[in-house]
Order: C-alpha cells, then sequence, then structure tokens
C-alpha cells in the first residue's frame, strides 16, 4: 500500500493518542497504541493495550475491525511500539497481526524488552509483512520513559514532585505546607501520582503528616503501589497510608521483628536493605523496585529524602509546582543535594532541561529532567 505522507502522520498520532490514554491502566506494560489502516487509507480498526493481563493494542485494533465488519487482509497497521513476540501473559501480537494478513506495519520504535528486543520485527518480516520503523519513535520513548528506563537500566524513571512558593521554598519553618499550590495543581498531582507504577515518600513525612498518597483528585481505575524508606520501622500501623486498596512496600536498614509483624499485619511488605551508614540503600531499592516491575516512581517526600535521592544521583525529573507567592524564610526542595557539600563553583551546579512549562490554575508546571538521564 502506498501511504501518502499525510495519512501516515495522522495514523501514528492517532495511535499515539490512544496510547496516551491508556496512561493510568497499563502498568507495567508499555502505553501502546495502535491503528489499522486497509488500502483505500481508511481508518477500520483502532486499539489500545488494556490493563496488565488483557489485550494489547494491536489485538484490540484487529478486534475492533472485526467487530465492524472490516476485513483485515492487506490493511496496514500502525502501532507505537514493537509487537511483541513471545508468550508472557498475552500471545505474541506479530502473529495476531501476522494471521489476520496485514501486509505492513509502521511502527515507532523497537521494543527494549529483551523477550522481544527485534524478534517481533523479525518474525513480520520473515513472515513477508512489509515494515517501516522510525515514525513517532521520539513522542512512543518519551511516553514510555518508564518502562524503558526499567528494561534497560534495570531501575524505574525517578519523577520528583515539589510543590514550592516562586522563592522555591516548600514548608513554612515548621514545616507547614498545606497549601502552597492551587487546588488544581493538586489534582493535576494526583493525575501524576495514578499514572506511575508506584509513589515512593519518607518515613518523616508519615510521621509529620500522616498522608494518605493516594490518587482521590481524579478519576483512577487503580491505586499506584505506595513505597516507603523507613529505615527503623516507625511507620505507624495505624496510618492513615493503610486505608486505600493497595499495596505498601516498606524498605528498612535495621531488623525490628516486632514491628515488622505488626506492620505485615496491616498487610505491607517489608525488605531490609541497608546501607554502611545504617540506612536503606537507595540504588539498591531502585534495582529492587524494577524486579518487582515498577517502571515510573512518583516521589512526594520532604527536603531530608529529597535530597539524598539527588545527592546520589537517582533523580531523573523533577514535576515542580510554583505558586505566584514568596514564603522567605522555609524550608527548601532539597537539603545538600550536592555530594561534595555547598558549591563554591556554579560549573558544579545539577544542570536540568526544561521538557514542558504549562499554567495549572494560577501555578506554573516545570517539568524538568537531569541533563543527559533519559539518554539510554
Amino acid at each position: 500500500m502506498d501511504l501518502n505522507k499525510n495519512l501516515k502522520n495522522s495514523a501514528i498520532e492517532e495511535a499515539l493518542d490512544l496510547a496516551r490514554i491508556t496512561s493510568f491502566d497499563t502498568a507495567p506494560n508499555p502505553r501502546v497504541g495502535c491503528v489499522i489502516v486497509d488500502a483505500q487509507g481508511v481508518v477500520i480498526g483502532r486499539g489500545a493495550t488494556q490493563p496488565v493481563g488483557g489485550p494489547h493494542a494491536e489485538v484490540m485494533a484487529l478486534r475492533d475491525a472485526a467487530v465492524h465488519g472490516f476485513p483485515t487482509q492487506g490493511a496496514t497497521a500502525f502501532v507505537t511500539l514493537e509487537p511483541c513476540s513471545h508468550h508472557g501473559r498475552t500471545g505474541p501480537c506479530c502473529d495476531a497481526l501476522i494471521a489476520a494478513g496485514i501486509n505492513k506495519v509502521v511502527a515507532s520504535i523497537a521494543d527494549p524488552n529483551p523477550l522481544v528486543a527485534g524478534q517481533g520485527f523479525d518474525r513480520l518480516r520473515a513472515a513477508g509483512v512489509e515494515l517501516e520503523i522510525g515514525p513517532g519513535a521520539e513522542m512512543s520513548r518519551d511516553l514510555n520513559i518508564g518502562f524503558f528506563s526499567r528494561m534497560v537500566r534495570k531501575t524505574p524513571w525517578v519523577r520528583l514532585k515539589v510543590a514550592a512558593s516562586l522563592d522555591g521554598k516548600t514548608a513554612l519553618p515548621d514545616g507547614t505546607s498545606q497549601w502552597i499550590t492551587s487546588e488544581a495543581a493538586r489534582a493535576d498531582g494526583h493525575a501524576w501520582r495514578g499514572r506511575a507504577g508506584a509513589v515512593l515518600t519518607g518515613v518523616g513525612t508519615v510521621l509529620e503528616d500522616d498522608p494518605r498518597l493516594d490518587v482521590r483528585l481524579v478519576e483512577a481505575t487503580r491505586q499506584p503501589t505506595l513505597v516507603i524508606v523507613d529505615s527503623h520501622l516507625q511507620t505507624p500501623a495505624q496510618a492513615r497510608l493503610f486505608e486505600p486498596d493497595r499495596d505498601v512496600w516498606i524498605y528498612a536498614a535495621t531488623p525490628n521483628p516486632a514491628a515488622q509483624a505488626t506492620l505485615e499485619a496491616r498487610g505491607a511488605s517489608v525488605r531490609y536493605l541497608p546501607n554502611p551508614q545504617g540506612k536503606v540503600d537507595l540504588a539498591a531499592m531502585l534495582r529492587d523496585l524494577a524486579t518487582r516491575e515498577i517502571n515510573d516512581l512518583h516521589v512526594e517526600s520532604g527536603h531530608k529524602l529529597n535530597g539524598s535521592l539527588m545527592r546520589e544521583g537517582l533523580v531523573d525529573e523533577l514535576l515542580l509546582y510554583m505558586a505566584p507567592k514568596f514564603i522567605g524564610d522555609g524550608l527548601g526542595i532539597a537539603s545538600q543535594p550536592h555530594a561534595a557539600g555547598a558549591l563554591t563553583r556554579l560549573d558544579g551546579a545539577i544542570a536540568l532541561e526544561f521538557k514542558s512549562l504549562e499554567m495549572i490554575g494560577p501555578d506554573a508546571r516545570i517539568i524538568a529532567r537531569v541533563s543527559g538521564r533519559d539518554r539510554f
């Protein structure tokens, strides 16, 4: 099929839009969309990857075509990620496309999963399916940056969320922080929570604020796992964080069998990962979270844990809400974020790259990535 450039771009854009719609639902699978176009350039099927264990985007698009009575023989499938080639929770999507008589596949990018990693493309080629790879690659990868991170780096993508005043204060000197930003910004923050595989906080935040840290202000089909850094297992068994229906994983450093038993009775999972200083080994924790299929880790913690994560080079991206107000004296975003201590040269600063700047109600939302962290 000879598709013109406009049709190709339109189909890929629609497939990417379908993938974006699944942002809350697919973890730990990637967010994928698929659009099937017949030989006359008419869209005959659309689909997106379903919640884990459900059909992938290609199968959903084939089913959509079948439901509406459209034959797929000789059609082209536009898909935002390489069709899978292995039996996991579902069957291989490349086989489903071949069986449906798809003539050509236009895929945005190869799947970084070692179980796929080009094998889906190889299967399609071997079956005589024409391939085009690349349209929409950057957008597809960005949409699935956590999945790519887990597959390639073996750690989740770490996104640090901060609500601050224009002069960079996250709380008054006594720790009061409710509310620096607007209700609109808080709802948007809940949406970002909902996209993550897990939300991370520290025991200090648990003890000081007794937060739920669930998704409430936007509609959610699932609650992300809550992860707590709690070196000495001080998390209270009656904490509000146990109220939502979700997994709670606690990482500790010092064994405390009595506290562990109490917390496990509340449904928590406790793992010990001490570092030589008697605190939780944060890098080891990230590696462990990857083995537990966490793609995106959304951090909402105090300035001390923020500082530790930044000091160890573990933060990939900042999600920063800035309110149009000055607080003056107060707590900053991160305490001691540099491994070398206070800087004496500006070129030692942590370099960031702005990815977006949007107004959310009266507040500014800035997404900034640590320079070079997405190049893997």
